[in-house]
């Protein structure tokens, strides 16, 4: 790459005492005045390379790396390349904190924890109603340690392991085994519900309610719903839910 190439601007921040760094790529712009700062893969893979041989030192073997790429659109093999930089200098990629669907959908597949935030936008007209997010669809199982946080509606296809969590402004959907931590309406919607098609030992809440079931609980061995009623979370059976039960 010439030194007149343009670079993304990398940031790498210390957290909680160098346990976790936090890498930051720029936000792409389109401003008519200002240029766009979109960049190949090859141009991202060297930048990072060179960026990080510079900060070689500066951290502790296997520290732990959130990367924020804003609106950056990256794919897998994208993820995956920074991943296999950043492990040549003894650091994990674990979180990718983004506000395009596409790369959260991305770095859930690559198996990274991903937290889908909203992209800033201009002032509108008060009556105007934003539209809800789009629903975040995830094609694999939910490992140990991984979790997903999005502002509206989470459906996994896979199973949610141990040690795993969902945090969803909207309804989860999981289509597999739920064992780890589900969170749905996470800003308070009591309208929230978690659809599972198996529960096995796990943590459920909904809004600010919470429910805990134990390795000893029944296995219906078909779909349930968790949804809040006057005495709190409940489970039943897909097929006997109303929504008209919703308290």
């Amino acid at each position: 790459m010439s030194d007149d190439t343009p670079h993304p601007e990398w940031q790498l921040a210390p957290q909680e005492n160098f346990i976790r760094l936090s890498l930051t790529l720029p936000t792409v712009t389109t401003a008519p005045d200002s240029p766009s700062l979109v960049f190949s893969h090859q141009q991202l893979q060297q930048s990072l390379a060179n960026y990080l041989r510079i900060m070689a030192g500066r951290w502790q073997d296997q520290t732990l790396v959130r990367l924020a790429v804003n609106n950056q659109l990256l794919d897998t093999r994208q993820l995956q390349a920074i991943a296999a930089g950043l492990k040549e200098q003894n650091l994990t990629l674990q979180w990718v904190e983004t506000n395009r669907r596409q790369t959260a959908v991305a770095a859930a597949s690559a198996g990274l924890s991903v937290d889908q935030t909203m992209a800033d936008k201009p002032l509108v007209d008060p009556s105007e109603v934003p539209s809800p997010p789009k629903p975040l669809v995830v094609r694999h199982t939910l490992r140990s340690g991984g979790e997903i946080r999005h502002g509206g509606d989470v459906v996994i296809i896979g199973d949610v392991n141990p040690g795993s969590s969902i945090v969803a402004d909207g309804d989860i959907l999981i289509w597999g085994c739920l064992r780890g931590m589900a969170h749905a309406g996470a800003k308070g919607n009591d309208q929230a519900v978690i659809m599972i098609l198996r529960l096995a030992a796990c943590q459920i809440r909904i809004g600010d309610r919470l429910a805990r079931v134990g390795a000893d609980a029944v296995d219906r061995r078909e779909p349930e719903i968790a949804y809040i009623t006057s005495e709190g979370i409940r489970l039943t059976p897909v097929r006997q839910f109303q929504r008209s039960a919703l308290f």
